[in-house]
């Protein structure tokens, strides 16, 4: 069935976004899922060092970037780093130190296309008489987490030789072994590292070869061990295992003036680990020759092995366990290996999901906040441990995890790992309902206790409360999560714990049994809502509707009975209580009893509830007309197109002239002396799932115009395209812009059902002809396309879940 919506204007919509040399804040993550990162700049430079499963914003690792030598023919030798211009500002207390490499030539300009999971660069220089193209990125393949968890970064370098003589060549990558825990003075000078000497070498397969970099004397389970490798499939390299172990700034110099004489790499032959413990540098270089008006490609696999982690959600723990991948990969090298023998396919299919999302006919400002925003799953702000378990932080700071416990209220509001990579959603839902739900029903929406912890609120002893948008919000996600696995043996697993957490609802929140939650309501904003209000009970009838229907599935008809006619009363009594005839709003006789509440305030989270429901097929909660009614409310009057003159006394993360959607306001008066906090702000998370329920309820303009506000701040000069932060960079909440997707397209999975069923809105199409976008379950993923003059659709199976 197609979903046909009034025509309107379109909003305009941007082609698919460049960022130049200047857009200093773009930074592109590498790596897998549970590994870590290193991120691309959009001068070509590789920045964010965080492969030691900790967040580690403005960590350069120095001595650490690729160079190419090129003389054509008869003509004087070239050399350049492979970046664009180093940045201003440049008001260094002692101007850049020689580490950074800041003072070597560079390229005049560089030009960034990034397209989630792939990055390209493309580099211009008049004076340089080669072209240089840049190209980046981890494998990602939907439905394998295995294939998509991999620590490693490949970058291939094309070079043309424009000219009608021949170019030699030397491309070189050099880097700092990280291994060890590094310990820089207030110079940024580096001395003995405060764990391990580092050891450099080169190995070589039989079809490959490189660096591997490690370190000795540091115990084996010590967070900063591991290895790192830089590999490559090119025959002819040269190699410098070390450079120069010397004073000042001879490392650079010599380094400089070996590789540009001849562009050969000269071996010290040092034999030992670093002597005084300071960390080398290793640079491996690949020679060759274009021929005129020839291209080549010469790739570099970046690999990584840092197995250790903290076992919890505590930094001072000194509890340690392993990665998952280290459950598969014995070092960074066999990383590398595996990365070549499994090249084609893994570039084959990665391509094949880039092309499947970003070639949709949707607006390219929604494509953009899709691929944007699966990378939280594969960024610090998650974890991945050797017993197979999946961990979130709500963010990250930039050192560190921040909120910890796969926090059930935020992540409640992430579509994007359950559609892509389905299994790790799974095994939370493993957590939330067998360890962290206890015998009365009562869940803890921070999983501390997986990890034997206590979770204590920091500004008190109490026991923390449960949440309930958390609690009613992981009882719908494992609906969910039945649906696009259609495994019953997974849900009866978890059926007792969800009956429980079900069932505490009923008697904790709601004091008069009329099936509206009028009690001391934990919620996401950190505080509680008392009375009946739309977030609380709206998100209880939608779990109440999805235990009705598991409980069908699940063989137990009395208890589905008793949850209809509790939806039902619950459902009537809550608009009778209400409904204001725009919105939805908080009962209070006075809102001033209790501090951080919303009242007669408009809330922008008020039918969360319903966008679960409309994602999972569960039909309307409350009365049609009232529920599109509210959303348009929503967009009415909580979006500002801009704060110039907007009063915020919380956190600010919208400025000036920017556009974006409050989490609340009070249109008819009746603001509390202390609104809830937060009120003020606007979160991208928010913003997406207002936006997904909009265009299910038939406002497309506006669901799409909150889209690209959200996204045209994140230009990447204000704020980085793929860092959507709220309490903490790469935010789960943001991964709610997978909810965008579902609403445009309309898809419907059942977990009695192979294939998806699909309602598009056609109208969002920018192709005049045809409507296509990218879809998912537990078990396929592929392209929908629909004619726009027929209802003649096409589903195109591109892969399926690995182990099917």
């Amino acid at each position: 069935m197609t979903q046909q919506i009034e025509k309107k204007p379109s909003v305009t919509t941007p082609e698919t976004r460049t960022y130049t040399d200047d857009a200093a804040v773009v930074a592109f993550p590498l790596g897998g899922i549970g590994t870590g990162n290193v991120s691309l700049g959009a001068r070509g430079n590789l920045r964010d060092w965080e492969i030691g499963h900790q967040s580690n914003k403005g960590n350069d690792l120095p001595n650490t970037f690729f160079a190419l030598r090129t003389q054509v023919g008869d003509g004087a030798p070239i050399t350049r780093v492979l970046e664009g211009p180093v940045q201003e500002p440049h008001d260094l207390s002692h101007g850049y130190h020689p580490s950074t490499s800041a003072g070597l030539p560079r390229l005049s300009k560089a030009t960034m296309v990034g397209e989630y999971p792939i990055a390209s660069i493309e580099f211009e220089d008049d004076e340089f008489p080669l072209d240089v193209k840049l190209e980046a990125y981890t494998p990602l393949i939907p439905l394998n987490a295995e294939d998509s968890g991999i620590p490693c970064a490949i970058l291939t370098y094309t070079v043309t030789n424009p000219t009608d003589e021949k170019a030699e060549l030397t491309l070189a990558g050099s880097m700092m072994n990280p291994t060890g825990e590094m310990n820089v003075n207030v110079f940024g000078f580096f001395e003995s590292n405060k764990t391990g000497r580092t050891r450099n070498q080169y190995r070589e397969s039989d079809n490959y070869r490189g660096l591997y970099l490690d370190a000795v004397d540091i115990a084996d389970d010590n967070l900063f061990a591991g290895n790192v490798s830089l590999v490559t499939d090119h025959p002819n390299v040269t190699v410098k295992p070390y450079w120069v172990r010397g004073a000042w700034f001879d490392f650079l110099e010599e380094w400089w003036t070996d590789f540009t004489e001849d562009g050969r790499l000269t071996d010290l032959n040092y034999e030992d680990a670093s002597p005084d413990g300071r960390p080398d540098t290793a640079s491996l270089g690949l020679v060759d020759t274009l021929a005129a008006g020839e291209s080549k490609t010469y790739r570099f696999i970046l690999s990584w092995y840092m197995p250790n982690r903290i076992n919890g959600w505590d930094r001072k723990s000194d509890r340690v366990t392993k990665a998952h991948y280290a459950t598969r990969f014995e070092d960074s090298w066999s990383v590398a290996a595996y990365v070549y023998e499994q090249f084609e396919r893994l570039d084959k299919t990665t391509r094949k999901f880039r092309d499947a999302l970003f070639g949709s006919t949707l607006p390219q400002m929604v494509i953009d906040a899709l691929a944007a925003n699966i990378v939280p799953v594969r960024s610090q702000t998650c974890f991945w441990l050797e017993d197979g378990r999946f961990y979130g932080w709500e963010g990250c700071f930039d050192e560190g995890g921040c909120c910890a416990g796969s926090c059930t209220h935020v992540w409640s509001y992430a579509q994007t790992s359950a559609f892509l990579f389905p299994s790790l959603e799974r095994t939370m839902r493993d957590i939330e309902f067998l360890i962290e739900t206890e015998d009365d029903g009562f869940m803890n929406f921070r999983n501390h206790h997986a990890f034997g912890e206590e979770f204590i609120w920091a500004w008190g002893d109490q026991k923390a409360e449960a949440a309930v948008d958390g609690q009613m919000g992981s009882i719908l996600r494992a609906y969910r999560e039945y649906q696009l696995s259609g495994d019953k043996d997974w849900l009866s697993s978890i059926w007792a714990g969800i009956k429980k957490a079900i069932g505490f609802a009923g008697v904790h929140w709601d004091h008069d049994n009329d099936h509206v939650l009028d009690g001391r309501q934990h919620n996401t904003y950190d505080i509680e809502f008392y009375g009946p209000n739309p977030l609380s009970s709206i998100y209880y009838l939608a779990a109440v509707r999805a235990v009705e229907q598991m409980a069908n599935d699940m063989g137990e008809p009395e208890l589905a009975q008793r949850c209809k006619v509790a939806f039902e009363q619950g459902s009537q009594k809550l608009d009778e209580l209400t409904w204001n005839g725009e919105f939805f709003i908080q009962k209070l006789d006075d809102v001033d009893a209790y501090k951080y509440q919303h009242g007669l305030g408009c809330l922008s989270d008020q039918l969360l509830g319903q966008l679960h429901a409309r994602i999972l097929g569960l039909g309307d909660l409350l009365p049609v007309d009232h529920i599109r009614t509210a959303t348009k409310s929503i967009y009415d009057y909580n979006f500002r197109e801009s704060f110039v003159d907007h009063v915020n006394c919380q956190r600010t993360y919208v400025l000036n002239d920017e556009a974006g959607l409050l989490l609340c306001s009070w249109p008819n008066g009746g603001r509390p002396k202390l609104p809830f906090v937060y009120s003020d702000e606007v979160w991208t998370g928010i913003e997406y799932q207002v936006a997904a329920h909009l265009i299910y309820e038939g406002w497309l303009d506006e669901g799409l115009t909150i889209v690209k506000a959200a996204r045209e701040r994140h230009d990447g000069y204000r704020r980085n395209p793929w860092n959507e932060v709220e309490c903490g960079h790469h935010y789960a909440r943001s991964m709610a812009s997978w909810a965008v997707l579902l609403a445009l397209t309309g898809q419907q999975t059942r977990p009695d059902a192979d294939q998806a069923t699909f309602a598009p809105v056609m109208d969002a199409s920018t192709d005049e002809q045809i409507f296509r976008a990218f879809w998912s379950n537990g078990r396929e993923w592929g392209t929908f396309t629909q004619s726009k003059d027929s209802d003649e659709a096409t589903i195109d199976v591109l892969g399926q879940a690995s182990g099917s």
